[in-house]
């Protein structure tokens, strides 16, 4: 079985073909480009770029998957309405995974890490893995901030990954290592057991884990005449 698999939870622009089979899964093409204010200008020529290079069309699909974050809002956002869009006109479920989780799993060779991206306003987004394996739950704060800090002692944390790890590793005190960014064939791996089963899809709901920076006003003010 085809998937099409998205992820717009870092600067990284990521969309990707990837063939499902109980073996595992195998990435028939992938296109990845860092521009963090790009997402919505070439999220969708990725998906186009990586069905042609794939050779597969869009009715060989069998299923949506999209990374969930956290992630900045806007091109979280573009993801996952990108993802959704594209399930709903071709009748496909829709299969989510964190973004986190992703980089969780492909740094699983080495054992504890802390899992990083850059949440911006000098914070990050992160959580903590064994072997792939979630130790805690996705959470925001400075890289500096007592509960990272508590974290990695309390789980024995060695080493960090992903961006917001590259680019507070002196803050951390965690030496940085790859991936940068989430993976196609890990972001695949994560849903590959819900495809195989053909799951029911699931809504593809964002974890911003921060409000937006817009708010409502509270009320109108009187004009005065």
């Amino acid at each position: 079985m085809f998937a099409l698999v998205l992820d717009s939870g870092t600067p990284a622009v990521t969309a990707g073909i990837v063939r499902v089979a109980a073996a595992g899964v195998e990435v028939c093409a992938a296109r990845v480009t860092v521009d963090a204010r790009a997402h919505g200008e070439l999220l969708a020529p990725h998906v186009a770029a990586a069905l042609a290079e794939a050779g597969v069309a869009r009715g060989d699909l069998a299923a949506v998957v999209a990374g969930v974050g956290p992630g900045p809002y806007t091109s979280l956002r573009v993801g996952l309405v990108t993802a959704a869009a594209f399930a709903q006109a071709l009748g496909l479920p829709t299969y989510g995974v964190g973004t986190l989780d992703a980089l969780g799993h492909a740094a699983a060779g080495l054992g504890r890490v802390l899992a990083a991206t850059d949440a911006r306003r000098r914070e990050i987004y992160w959580a903590a893995y064994a072997d792939g394996r979630p130790l805690t739950p996705p959470a925001v704060a400075a890289p500096a901030a007592a509960e990272v800090r508590d974290a990695v002692a309390a789980h024995g944390v060695a080493v960090a990954v992903g961006e917001g790890a590259a680019r507070y590793a002196e803050v951390l005190g965690l030496p940085a290592a790859e991936p940068t960014y989430p993976a196609v064939a890990s972001l695949a791996a994560l849903a590959a057991d819900r495809i195989r089963a053909g799951a029911p899809g699931e809504a593809l709901t964002p974890r911003y884990l921060r409000r937006p920076d817009a708010v409502a006003a509270a009320a109108r003010k009187p004009v005065r005449r």
